[in-house]
């Protein structure tokens, strides 16, 4: 399986903006810029496409470990923060509420780290990676 996405760029790094798009269709000549990134303009940026892929494929793989133990996760959101340092991207912070019949706090711990530690996105990343799991 292979997916793409383009971004387009015209301009200086300060004064030019962007656009990106998805193969899908989700992103669609959605607009970036400087102000975007690095301030609190509208428009997306990199790091929070970033933040978006890491709680999806974590809470995905989490949902996939979880059933395969045997258990049915009636709702699992999981909020990804990434910390740009610096022009370096340094850390994804994982926060995870999650509700599951059945399970003891300690097996939903020890399945919820083994999805952070498994899912796609986490091997791709080279950064420090946090996870705050609740059962609820």
């Amino acid at each position: 399986m292979k997916r793409q996405a383009t971004a387009v760029w015209n301009g200086t790094i300060k004064e030019g903006k962007g656009i990106l798009t998805s193969q899908s269709g989700v992103l669609k000549q959605t607009p970036y810029t400087f102000v975007s990134r690095f301030e609190s303009g509208s428009g997306t940026n990199p790091e929070e496409l970033i933040a978006a892929a890491h709680a999806g494929c974590f809470t995905m793989k989490l949902s996939a470990d979880l059933s395969t133990a045997g258990y049915n996760p009636e709702e699992l959101t999981t909020t990804s923060t990434i910390t740009l340092d610096n022009g370096v991207i340094t850390k994804s912070d994982l926060v995870l509420t999650a509700k599951i019949a059945g399970i003891t706090e300690s097996e939903f711990q020890k399945i919820a780290k083994s999805a952070e530690e498994t899912c796609p996105v986490s091997s791709v990343l080279n950064l420090a990676i946090t996870l705050n799991a609740t059962l609820l």
